[in-house]
């Protein structure tokens, strides 16, 4: 295998160890789900829902996506034991503790009940005979660690608020850590979303230069459920590499949330 495949394997294997961090770090039942993203559905975040109306953790689990609902996706739920607590994760400024909370399925705020999923994209069949071009096909896959947490009154509207103003201020980046594993967030960019009531999206980027590693946060809130989707891709790293938002994922979710 040529250096740059090596390079690049050794890069997705970093990016992997990340990967099952997150993963591992995911909201349930005890978890609330923090938000992400740029603009997308109604701007106004600070429109409050009327006489809004939690739904418990029992009722998110039977509106939470399930194996078959999205073509192509492994998805699987998320259990006790991969419930992220608020001492696990530091952040190095305050105010960026709301968006670097949100990666890791912290709870945030009082939601009344939470729900969590993974959800992994099938690797593409190639039939190439190139070691490089069987491995690089192999990793360029999508997963994303899905959260809806459900808040009364105006709680998902304050805490997409809370989100949105944590990300203007930490736009040029900042630290955090997960259980002593440190990660520099270098770059934080708006992006486009649509769906439910307020869509928020932002691409991310870990490291610098060819070890940079690009994520996507997105957070939606219909009614007084916020649904937050945290996704990378194993086969993208790099300070130009992207991959796209997870729209078929985000799509069957929020028809499950209608």
């Amino acid at each position: 295998m040529r250096a740059t495949a090596v390079r690049r394997t050794a890069l997705a294997a970093a990016v992997a160890s990340l990967a099952l961090l997150a993963t591992a770090c995911s909201g349930s039942d005890s978890d609330a789900k923090g938000d992400g993203g740029a603009s997308g559905a109604k701007d106004d975040a600070s429109s409050k829902p009327a006489a809004v109306k939690a739904l418990s953790s029992a009722e998110l689990e039977k509106v939470s996506l399930e194996q078959g609902d999205v073509e192509g996706h492994k998805i699987t739920k998320n259990g006790p034991e991969d419930i992220a607590q608020p001492g696990d994760v530091t952040v190095d400024k305050k105010e960026c503790e709301p968006i670097g909370f949100a990666f890791y399925g912290v709870k945030r705020g009082t939601p009344v009940g939470n729900a969590g999923r993974k959800a992994v994209e099938e690797p593409k069949k190639d039939e190439s005979a190139d070691p490089e071009d069987a491995l690089a096909g192999m990793l360029d896959v999508t997963s994303s660690l899905v959260t809806l947490a459900s808040y009364d009154g105006d709680g998902a509207a304050r805490s997409m608020a809370e989100l949105r103003d944590s990300a203007a201020k930490c736009a040029d980046g900042f630290t955090l850590s997960m259980k002593g594993s440190k990660q520099k967030v270098t770059k934080l960019t708006e992006e486009k979303v649509t769906g439910g009531e307020e869509a928020l999206a932002w691409g991310l980027r870990m490291g610098e230069g060819d070890e940079a590693v690009p994520f996507k946060l997105v957070s939606i809130r219909q009614g007084g459920t916020v649904a937050t989707f945290f996704s990378f891709n194993l086969g993208k790293t790099g300070e130009k590499a992207e991959f796209a938002l997870p729209t078929a994922l985000i799509d069957a979710q929020l028809g499950k949330l209608d």
